[in-house]
Formats: C-alpha cells, sequence, structure tokens
C-alpha cells in the first residue's frame, strides 16, 4: 500500500492482500512477484497462503477519502498492484467482501480495479447493472490474444470507466473493434495505459508497438497514457559493432530498429519527444 504512489497514473495503491498465480504471458516477468520474493514472501502460485493485513492497512484509505473530501478533488487508488482482486480463491472472498465494503465507504476515491481475470468479474462483485461512480473497471492487454479474449468481457459490464492496461506491451494491438462506435456505449474504451517491460529479463517493447496504439487513441478521442519504456530504449544504429544494441525488425512500420538495454529510468517515458499523461476527462 502507498500514498501518492510513485505509479504515474495513479494517487495511491491498496492491495487487500498480497499474492496471485501467472495466467499468460504477461505474467512471464511479473514484478510483484519478484518484489514478493525479494521482502521474502512466499505468496506466489496457486499452492501458496496468500499474506493478509490487519486494521491499520484498511483504515488507511478512509484517511485517504478524507483528505480528498477537504480538498474537493477526486484521487485514483490503484487495486492491486500485489494481487489480482478477481483471482478464484474462496479463502479471498471474505477479503473482497471487505473491499466492495470500503470502496462504498470512500465515495471521493475512485477505485482502479485491473484484471487479468475478466472472465471472473461477475461472480465476484456484488453489483449488476449498477456499478458505483467511484470503480473503474480494467483489463490488461499485452499483446493481440489477449486484447481479442479479453477485451469482450470487459465491455459488457457497465462500469463508470473502463481501461486497458498495455503493459507490458508484448507486441502490436488493433483496437478497432471496440473503437469504432463513439460516443461512449457497451463498445467503447475510455482510457488506455502502455508501458514496456521493466527488469533486467524484460522483452522489448518496439516503438512502432507504441505509436500504433497511442495513434489509435488519438484518432478515436481515447485518453492515452505512456507509462515507461522499460528496461529497454529506442537508439539509433551503432557506429560501430555493439554487443549490448540489439538490431530488430518493427512489424508495424517495417522498418529496422535498434533497442539498447538502459533500465528504465535512463530510459524514461517520453514518446516522440512528448510525456503523454492523458486522462479521461470527466476524472
Amino acid at each position: 500500500m502507498a500514498k501518492n504512489s510513485a505509479i504515474e497514473w495513479t494517487d495511491h495503491t491498496f492491495n487487500p492482500w498480497w499474492g496471485c498465480a501467472k495466467v499468460s504471458c504477461g505474467c512471464e516477468n511479473c514484478y510483484a512477484e519478484s518484489w514478493a520474493k525479494r521482502v521474502g514472501t512466499r505468496v506466489w502460485g496457486y499452492r501458496e497462503n496468500r499474506r493478509f493485513f490487519g486494521k491499520h492497512h484498511w483504515e488507511e484509505p478512509l484517511s485517504w477519502n478524507a483528505d480528498a473530501a477537504k480538498q474537493r478533488q477526486r484521487k485514483r487508488v490503484f487495486c492491486a498492484s500485489m494481487a489480482d482482486v478477481f483471482e478464484v480463491r474462496t479463502d479471498l472472498d471474505p477479503w473482497r467482501q471487505r473491499l466492495w465494503d470500503l470502496i462504498a465507504r470512500t465515495p471521493w476515491l475512485d477505485w482502479l480495479l485491473l484484471t487479468k481475470r475478466p472472465q471472473k468479474i461477475e461472480r465476484k462483485v456484488p453489483w449488476n447493472a449498477a456499478w458505483p461512480d467511484n470503480v473503474w473497471l480494467g483489463t490488461t492487454v499485452e499483446d493481440q490474444p489477449r486484447a481479442d479474449e479479453r477485451l469482450p468481457l470487459l465491455l459488457q459490464y457497465d462500469a463508470k470507466f473502463r481501461f486497458l492496461s498495455c503493459e507490458p506491451l508484448l507486441g502490436p494491438v488493433d483496437l478497432t473493434p471496440w473503437i469504432q462506435k463513439r460516443p461512449r456505449s457497451l463498445q467503447s474504451i475510455d482510457w488506455v495505459i502502455a508501458g514496456g517491460e521493466s527488469g533486467p529479463n524484460a522483452r522489448p517493447m518496439l516503438p512502432g508497438w507504441a505509436r500504433n496504439l497511442r495513434d489509435q487513441c488519438q484518432n478515436a478521442s481515447i485518453p492515452f497514457h505512456f507509462k515507461q519504456w522499460g528496461h529497454w530504449a529506442p537508439v539509433g544504429a551503432p557506429t560501430k559493432e555493439d554487443g549490448v544494441v540489439r538490431k530488430f525488425w518493427d512489424d508495424v512500420t517495417g522498418a529496422v530498429i535498434f533497442m539498447e538495454p538502459k533500465g528504465k529510468k535512463i530510459a524514461g517515458r517520453s514518446l516522440d519527444g512528448a510525456t503523454w499523461d492523458q486522462l479521461p476527462v470527466a476524472a
């Protein structure tokens, strides 16, 4: 949990528990799993226990809500950075109910629920047609197969905002089937977050993938947030043989590009000379 989160697209993060299990290629180098192992907590995998928290932890969002109400300024809460709220385990059901109750008690906080399991949402939420105004529902779309699989499931829910996290972006993603119908309907996306993978084992995100996603969003008037290049950043062609810089064929543009493992801090988050921090207008 973190007040004033370091994640660029949220104000706070809140974890109702720690732990998860991998479900797709985007999970391969999971940062949350690495962090849990680093601090000596075994919570990853189907057979491992999950880590739960006490009263003080669960009261923190109430304080955030009071501050937001006093400032008359809504705050975003990413839930959950170290778990998946819709993981199917019966031992999580009481903690999910505690989360739904907390969301109801914090109307000045917009809760961003991000999942790789949109097929499980209906079985785990207490809301049917009337979703709370302070719940934003999102799914991870790391490549086209995941877009084809998860987007139809996400968009059947009429949450106030529905968003995509294309991070780590592992291939080109065509959103055309889901962004043609505007203004907002049950066939619309309200926000797209994109970024490359971080860490020493990261897979590169090619520039054409990021630019194509940004351009689709701009053409459809969908807010776009570029979070980071990740571990790999685009560079010019090396003047001599270099064992670090790698050559790729960009399957979106058809161009040869070069990328270097710089680390996410040095690689930065500028795309074509601009920082993309767009949010849904009503936010």
